[in-house]
């Protein structure tokens, strides 16, 4: 049995741009930054930011193109996917990416802007942190009313 599935929880870390392709199905591109903490053996606090290739497709990229912005935190779930390519030089070239087949939006541009909660600009607490599985409902395309 084989299994190919990434899911990543990050933030957006550019604006989103709607693309067609010559056939005319909607696809768009972008980078999700996620970040590991950890304390090294000399108890310095340490920091590592890993950047993750996202492709969505047709109607999953139309939803992204009108509701994702740079900085907001989401949740990505696909199949890891290596596409190659000759660069104009002659190079052969290789970008790993993670094609999108679920998404959920977690969230604003940063944590005291959140979706579907009465957060107050007081309160700094991520609401990913407060809601439960029955909240954080997957975004299903025959839902979308468009």
């Amino acid at each position: 049995m084989d299994l190919n599935k990434a899911q990543v929880i990050g933030r957006i870390t550019q604006d989103i741009e709607l693309k067609q392709t010559p056939n005319g199905q909607n696809v768009c591109s972008f980078s999700v930054a996620t970040n590991r903490n950890w304390t090294d053996s000399s108890g310095m606090r340490q920091e590592q930011a890993e950047f993750h290739n996202i492709v969505l497709w047709s109607k999953l990229a139309e939803i992204a193109g009108q509701y994702l912005t740079k900085g907001q935190k989401i949740f990505i779930e696909g199949r890891l996917q290596t596409r190659s390519w000759e660069a104009q030089d002659g190079t052969k070239r290789y970008r790993t990416e993670i094609v999108g087949e679920n998404m959920i939006m977690l969230g604003g541009k940063d944590d005291n802007k959140s979706f579907g909660t009465d957060e107050t600009p007081g309160n700094t607490s991520a609401a990913v942190n407060r809601k439960t599985p029955k909240q954080e409902e997957e975004i299903s395309v025959e839902d979308i009313p468009f």
